[in-house]
Protein backbone atom coordinates (compact mmCIF):
# COMPACT_ATOMS: atom_id res chain seq x y z
CA UNK A 1 0.00 0.00 0.00
CA UNK A 2 1.12 3.40 -0.82
CA UNK A 3 0.02 6.71 1.02
CA UNK A 4 -0.24 10.08 0.82
CA UNK A 5 -0.95 13.13 2.50
CA UNK A 6 -4.35 14.96 3.09
CA UNK A 7 -3.93 18.38 1.46
CA UNK A 8 -1.23 20.29 3.49
CA UNK A 9 -2.11 18.70 6.84
CA UNK A 10 0.53 16.32 8.24
CA UNK A 11 -2.15 13.33 8.21
CA UNK A 12 -1.41 10.69 5.52
CA UNK A 13 -4.21 8.62 3.98
CA UNK A 14 -4.06 5.20 2.17
CA UNK A 15 -4.26 5.58 -1.63
CA UNK A 16 -6.95 3.26 -1.46
CA UNK A 17 -9.70 3.51 1.12
CA UNK A 18 -12.86 1.32 2.19
CA UNK A 19 -15.98 2.73 1.88
CA UNK A 20 -19.21 1.09 2.76
CA UNK A 21 -21.86 3.29 1.29
CA UNK A 22 -24.15 1.00 -0.76
CA UNK A 23 -22.88 -2.48 0.56
CA UNK A 24 -22.48 -2.44 4.82
CA UNK A 25 -26.45 -2.34 6.47
CA UNK A 26 -27.88 -2.54 2.95
CA UNK A 27 -26.92 -5.18 0.44
CA UNK A 28 -24.51 -7.80 1.98
CA UNK A 29 -25.49 -9.72 5.46
CA UNK A 30 -23.28 -8.89 8.31
CA UNK A 31 -21.13 -11.80 7.80
CA UNK A 32 -20.08 -10.74 4.36
CA UNK A 33 -19.64 -7.03 5.75
CA UNK A 34 -16.73 -7.96 7.85
CA UNK A 35 -15.08 -10.62 5.93
CA UNK A 36 -14.52 -7.33 2.91
CA UNK A 37 -13.26 -5.04 6.19
CA UNK A 38 -10.73 -7.89 7.09
CA UNK A 39 -9.74 -8.07 3.49
CA UNK A 40 -9.20 -4.39 3.84
CA UNK A 41 -6.77 -4.70 6.66
CA UNK A 42 -5.16 -7.35 5.40
CA UNK A 43 -4.29 -5.07 2.28
CA UNK A 44 -3.31 -2.69 4.17
CA UNK A 45 -5.71 0.09 3.99
CA UNK A 46 -5.61 2.16 6.82
CA UNK A 47 -7.99 4.59 6.06
CA UNK A 48 -12.08 3.48 6.09
CA UNK A 49 -14.99 5.93 4.72
CA UNK A 50 -18.68 5.67 6.09
CA UNK A 51 -21.21 8.34 6.98
CA UNK A 52 -24.87 8.21 9.06
CA UNK A 53 -27.07 8.00 6.72
CA UNK A 54 -25.53 4.94 4.99
CA UNK A 55 -28.06 2.29 5.70
CA UNK A 56 -29.45 4.92 8.21
CA UNK A 57 -26.53 4.84 10.58
CA UNK A 58 -26.53 0.55 10.42
CA UNK A 59 -23.21 1.22 7.90
CA UNK A 60 -21.60 2.85 11.03
CA UNK A 61 -22.15 0.13 13.16
CA UNK A 62 -21.24 -2.52 11.17
CA UNK A 63 -17.96 -0.70 10.42
CA UNK A 64 -17.50 0.17 13.98
CA UNK A 65 -18.08 -3.60 15.31
CA UNK A 66 -15.56 -4.62 12.15
CA UNK A 67 -12.82 -2.35 12.97
CA UNK A 68 -12.94 -3.11 16.74
CA UNK A 69 -9.50 -4.36 18.36
CA UNK A 70 -7.84 -2.32 15.92
CA UNK A 71 -4.83 -0.42 17.28
CA UNK A 72 -7.04 2.78 16.99
CA UNK A 73 -3.91 5.43 16.02
CA UNK A 74 -3.13 2.77 12.72
CA UNK A 75 -6.50 3.92 11.24
CA UNK A 76 -7.79 6.83 9.40
CA UNK A 77 -12.08 6.60 10.19
CA UNK A 78 -14.01 9.16 8.11
CA UNK A 79 -17.62 10.20 8.26
CA UNK A 80 -20.30 12.43 7.08
CA UNK A 81 -23.37 14.41 8.00
CA UNK A 82 -26.06 16.19 6.83
CA UNK A 83 -28.75 13.63 4.98
CA UNK A 84 -31.82 13.10 6.88
CA UNK A 85 -31.30 9.83 9.64
CA UNK A 86 -33.37 8.47 12.43
CA UNK A 87 -36.94 9.66 12.36
CA UNK A 88 -35.96 12.61 10.50
CA UNK A 89 -37.55 15.33 12.27
CA UNK A 90 -36.83 19.01 11.55
CA UNK A 91 -33.35 18.84 12.87
CA UNK A 92 -32.54 15.54 11.82
CA UNK A 93 -30.52 16.81 8.62
CA UNK A 94 -28.59 19.90 7.81
CA UNK A 95 -25.63 21.25 8.91
CA UNK A 96 -27.08 23.43 11.88
CA UNK A 97 -24.76 23.32 14.95
CA UNK A 98 -27.76 21.14 16.78
CA UNK A 99 -27.63 18.65 13.97
CA UNK A 100 -23.52 18.64 13.24
CA UNK A 101 -22.74 17.83 17.43
CA UNK A 102 -25.67 15.34 17.93
CA UNK A 103 -24.91 13.40 14.67
CA UNK A 104 -20.75 13.63 15.55
CA UNK A 105 -21.63 12.47 19.54
CA UNK A 106 -23.80 9.15 17.51
CA UNK A 107 -21.70 8.75 15.09
CA UNK A 108 -18.63 8.18 17.72
CA UNK A 109 -20.64 5.81 19.77
CA UNK A 110 -21.81 3.76 16.38
CA UNK A 111 -18.34 3.44 15.48
CA UNK A 112 -17.39 2.43 19.01
CA UNK A 113 -13.87 5.48 19.11
CA UNK A 114 -13.45 8.37 20.84
CA UNK A 115 -12.93 10.81 17.89
CA UNK A 116 -12.70 10.48 13.91
CA UNK A 117 -9.93 11.79 12.10
CA UNK A 118 -12.08 13.35 9.36
CA UNK A 119 -15.37 14.62 9.74
CA UNK A 120 -17.23 15.73 6.55
CA UNK A 121 -19.89 17.97 5.39
CA UNK A 122 -21.84 15.68 3.17
CA UNK A 123 -23.31 18.55 1.24
CA UNK A 124 -23.44 22.13 1.36
CA UNK A 125 -26.46 23.65 3.71
CA UNK A 126 -27.99 26.26 1.72
CA UNK A 127 -30.39 26.77 4.24
CA UNK A 128 -27.76 27.28 7.44
CA UNK A 129 -25.29 30.04 7.41
CA UNK A 130 -21.54 28.88 6.75
CA UNK A 131 -20.19 30.82 10.14
CA UNK A 132 -22.19 28.14 12.19
CA UNK A 133 -21.63 24.62 10.59
CA UNK A 134 -17.82 25.71 10.78
CA UNK A 135 -18.24 26.91 14.12
CA UNK A 136 -20.10 23.85 15.54
CA UNK A 137 -16.52 21.75 13.17
CA UNK A 138 -13.90 23.99 15.45
CA UNK A 139 -16.05 23.10 18.41
CA UNK A 140 -15.56 19.25 17.53
CA UNK A 141 -11.69 20.22 17.19
CA UNK A 142 -11.35 21.38 20.52
CA UNK A 143 -13.33 19.01 22.21
CA UNK A 144 -10.91 16.29 20.50
CA UNK A 145 -13.90 14.43 18.80
CA UNK A 146 -12.47 15.48 15.30
CA UNK A 147 -9.22 15.58 14.02
CA UNK A 148 -9.65 17.16 10.82
CA UNK A 149 -12.43 18.70 8.66
CA UNK A 150 -13.88 17.52 4.78
CA UNK A 151 -16.86 18.35 2.67
CA UNK A 152 -18.01 16.32 0.26
CA UNK A 153 -19.13 17.44 -3.24
CA UNK A 154 -18.92 20.81 -2.88
CA UNK A 155 -18.50 23.40 -5.55
CA UNK A 156 -15.61 25.51 -5.78
CA UNK A 157 -16.94 28.58 -4.50
CA UNK A 158 -17.92 26.78 -1.60
CA UNK A 159 -14.78 25.34 -1.08
CA UNK A 160 -12.95 28.98 -1.11
CA UNK A 161 -15.82 30.13 1.68
CA UNK A 162 -15.32 27.83 3.60
CA UNK A 163 -11.55 27.95 3.52
CA UNK A 164 -12.01 31.04 4.42
CA UNK A 165 -13.68 30.57 7.40
CA UNK A 166 -11.11 27.81 8.54
CA UNK A 167 -8.37 29.55 8.40
CA UNK A 168 -10.38 32.55 10.66
CA UNK A 169 -11.35 29.77 12.86
CA UNK A 170 -8.18 27.59 13.25
CA UNK A 171 -9.76 24.73 11.49
CA UNK A 172 -7.39 22.10 9.81
CA UNK A 173 -9.87 21.73 6.74
CA UNK A 174 -8.10 19.24 4.47
CA UNK A 175 -10.72 17.50 2.06
CA UNK A 176 -13.16 17.26 -0.56
CA UNK A 177 -14.83 14.14 -1.38
CA UNK A 178 -16.38 14.20 -4.56
CA UNK A 179 -17.40 11.87 -7.14
CA UNK A 180 -14.57 11.27 -9.77
CA UNK A 181 -13.95 8.52 -12.54
CA UNK A 182 -12.56 8.17 -16.31
CA UNK A 183 -16.82 9.11 -17.04
CA UNK A 184 -17.31 11.59 -14.90
CA UNK A 185 -14.14 14.28 -14.55
CA UNK A 186 -16.82 17.26 -13.54
CA UNK A 187 -14.14 18.63 -10.44
CA UNK A 188 -11.34 18.88 -12.75
CA UNK A 189 -12.02 22.14 -14.33
CA UNK A 190 -12.77 24.00 -11.29
CA UNK A 191 -12.69 22.09 -7.83
CA UNK A 192 -9.45 20.62 -8.19
CA UNK A 193 -8.14 24.32 -9.19
CA UNK A 194 -9.84 25.74 -6.12
CA UNK A 195 -8.88 22.76 -3.63
CA UNK A 196 -4.99 23.05 -4.75
CA UNK A 197 -4.98 26.76 -3.87
CA UNK A 198 -6.61 26.00 -0.60
CA UNK A 199 -4.39 22.71 0.51
CA UNK A 200 -7.27 20.50 0.19
CA UNK A 201 -6.99 16.99 -1.47
CA UNK A 202 -9.93 14.78 -3.27
CA UNK A 203 -10.88 11.30 -1.66
CA UNK A 204 -12.82 10.60 -4.72
CA UNK A 205 -15.87 7.86 -4.36
CA UNK A 206 -17.54 5.93 -7.41
CA UNK A 207 -13.93 5.74 -9.30
CA UNK A 208 -15.15 2.35 -10.93
CA UNK A 209 -18.61 4.15 -12.06
CA UNK A 210 -20.80 2.03 -9.95
CA UNK A 211 -19.10 -0.80 -11.84
CA UNK A 212 -19.63 0.05 -15.09
CA UNK A 213 -15.62 0.08 -15.56
CA UNK A 214 -15.44 -2.52 -14.88
CA UNK A 215 -16.72 -3.71 -18.11
CA UNK A 216 -19.14 -6.16 -16.55
CA UNK A 217 -22.01 -3.68 -18.52
CA UNK A 218 -22.75 -5.18 -21.99
CA UNK A 219 -24.45 -2.76 -24.93
CA UNK A 220 -27.55 -3.95 -25.53
CA UNK A 221 -27.90 -6.66 -22.99
CA UNK A 222 -29.67 -6.33 -19.63
CA UNK A 223 -27.26 -5.85 -16.25
CA UNK A 224 -26.63 -9.35 -15.06
CA UNK A 225 -28.57 -10.35 -11.67
CA UNK A 226 -27.31 -8.88 -8.56
CA UNK A 227 -25.81 -6.27 -10.17
CA UNK A 228 -26.04 -2.52 -9.13
CA UNK A 229 -28.05 -1.50 -11.99
CA UNK A 230 -30.63 -4.62 -11.20
CA UNK A 231 -30.89 -3.41 -7.23
CA UNK A 232 -33.98 -0.85 -6.52
CA UNK A 233 -31.50 0.80 -4.02
CA UNK A 234 -28.75 1.75 -6.27
CA UNK A 235 -29.61 1.60 -9.80
CA UNK A 236 -30.14 5.43 -10.26
CA UNK A 237 -26.74 5.72 -9.19
CA UNK A 238 -25.10 3.81 -12.49
CA UNK A 239 -28.02 5.17 -15.05
CA UNK A 240 -26.54 7.35 -16.23
CA UNK A 241 -23.84 5.50 -17.73
CA UNK A 242 -25.84 2.62 -18.86
CA UNK A 243 -26.07 4.09 -22.40
CA UNK A 244 -24.85 1.73 -25.85
CA UNK A 245 -22.62 4.19 -26.03
CA UNK A 246 -20.84 4.73 -22.93
CA UNK A 247 -20.70 0.86 -22.63
CA UNK A 248 -19.48 0.30 -26.10
CA UNK A 249 -16.43 2.73 -25.24
CA UNK A 250 -15.96 0.77 -22.27
CA UNK A 251 -15.03 -2.59 -24.34
CA UNK A 252 -12.52 -0.62 -25.98
CA UNK A 253 -10.64 0.06 -22.76
CA UNK A 254 -10.01 -3.12 -22.13
CA UNK A 255 -6.86 -4.12 -24.57
CA UNK A 256 -5.57 -0.77 -22.99
CA UNK A 257 -5.92 -2.41 -19.22
CA UNK A 258 -4.34 -5.77 -21.04
CA UNK A 259 -1.53 -4.06 -22.07
CA UNK A 260 -0.43 -2.50 -18.87
CA UNK A 261 -0.91 -5.83 -17.36
CA UNK A 262 -4.26 -4.69 -15.28
CA UNK A 263 -7.91 -6.06 -14.99
CA UNK A 264 -10.25 -2.92 -16.36
CA UNK A 265 -11.29 -2.25 -12.44
CA UNK A 266 -7.46 -2.19 -11.74
CA UNK A 267 -6.99 0.83 -14.53
CA UNK A 268 -9.77 2.73 -13.60
CA UNK A 269 -8.87 3.68 -9.80
CA UNK A 270 -4.98 3.75 -10.94
CA UNK A 271 -6.10 6.34 -13.43
CA UNK A 272 -8.24 8.65 -10.57
CA UNK A 273 -4.82 8.13 -8.51
CA UNK A 274 -2.55 9.83 -11.91
CA UNK A 275 -4.43 13.23 -10.18
CA UNK A 276 -1.99 14.61 -8.07
CA UNK A 277 -4.84 16.27 -6.52
CA UNK A 278 -6.33 13.07 -5.21
CA UNK A 279 -5.08 11.24 -2.00
CA UNK A 280 -7.12 8.67 -2.07
CA UNK A 281 -9.90 6.58 -4.34
CA UNK A 282 -12.75 4.84 -2.03
CA UNK A 283 -13.30 1.26 -2.97
CA UNK A 284 -16.74 -0.80 -2.00
CA UNK A 285 -16.60 -4.17 -2.24
CA UNK A 286 -19.47 -7.16 -1.91
CA UNK A 287 -17.08 -10.02 -1.48
CA UNK A 288 -13.48 -9.81 0.04
CA UNK A 289 -11.54 -10.96 -3.25
CA UNK A 290 -13.39 -7.10 -5.26
CA UNK A 291 -11.02 -5.78 -1.97
CA UNK A 292 -7.94 -7.89 -3.12
CA UNK A 293 -8.54 -7.13 -6.53
CA UNK A 294 -8.61 -3.45 -6.62
CA UNK A 295 -6.13 -2.67 -4.21
CA UNK A 296 -3.59 -3.66 -6.74
CA UNK A 297 -4.18 -0.41 -8.08
CA UNK A 298 -1.80 1.66 -5.46
CA UNK A 299 0.94 2.53 -6.72
CA UNK A 300 0.66 2.05 -10.42
CA UNK A 301 1.84 4.70 -12.84
CA UNK A 302 0.52 5.14 -16.38
CA UNK A 303 2.44 6.82 -19.03
CA UNK A 304 1.47 9.51 -20.63
CA UNK A 305 0.99 7.10 -24.22
CA UNK A 306 -1.50 5.01 -22.18
CA UNK A 307 -3.37 8.15 -20.27
CA UNK A 308 -3.81 9.66 -23.77
CA UNK A 309 -5.18 6.87 -25.54
CA UNK A 310 -7.76 6.28 -22.82
CA UNK A 311 -9.11 10.07 -23.60
CA UNK A 312 -8.86 8.94 -27.27
CA UNK A 313 -11.47 5.95 -26.38
CA UNK A 314 -13.37 8.09 -24.41
CA UNK A 315 -13.78 11.50 -26.08
CA UNK A 316 -17.47 12.21 -26.53
CA UNK A 317 -19.18 10.15 -23.65
CA UNK A 318 -16.88 12.27 -20.71
CA UNK A 319 -19.15 14.40 -18.45
CA UNK A 320 -16.61 17.57 -17.48
CA UNK A 321 -19.61 20.36 -16.61
CA UNK A 322 -18.66 21.51 -13.59
CA UNK A 323 -21.67 22.61 -12.69
CA UNK A 324 -23.23 19.11 -11.82
CA UNK A 325 -21.51 19.80 -8.64
CA UNK A 326 -24.52 20.92 -6.96
CA UNK A 327 -26.20 20.43 -3.25
CA UNK A 328 -30.19 20.33 -2.60
CA UNK A 329 -31.70 23.56 -1.87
Amino acid sequence: MEFRRLGRSGLSVSEISYGNWLTHGSQIEEEQAQACIKAALDAGITTFDTADVYANTVAESVLGRGLAGQRRESLEIATKVFWPTGPKGPNDKGLSRKHILESCNASLKRLQTDYVDLYQAHRFDHSVPLEETFLAFSDLVRQGKVLYVGVSEWTAEQITQGAALARELKVPFVSNQPQYNMLWRVIEPQVVPASEREGLSQIVWSPIAQGVLTGKYKPGQAPPAGSRADHEATSKAVQRYLRDEVLERVQKLEPLAAQAGLSLAQLAVAWVLQNPNVASAIIGASRPEQVHENVKAAGVKLDADLLKAIDEVLEGVVETDPRHTQSPR
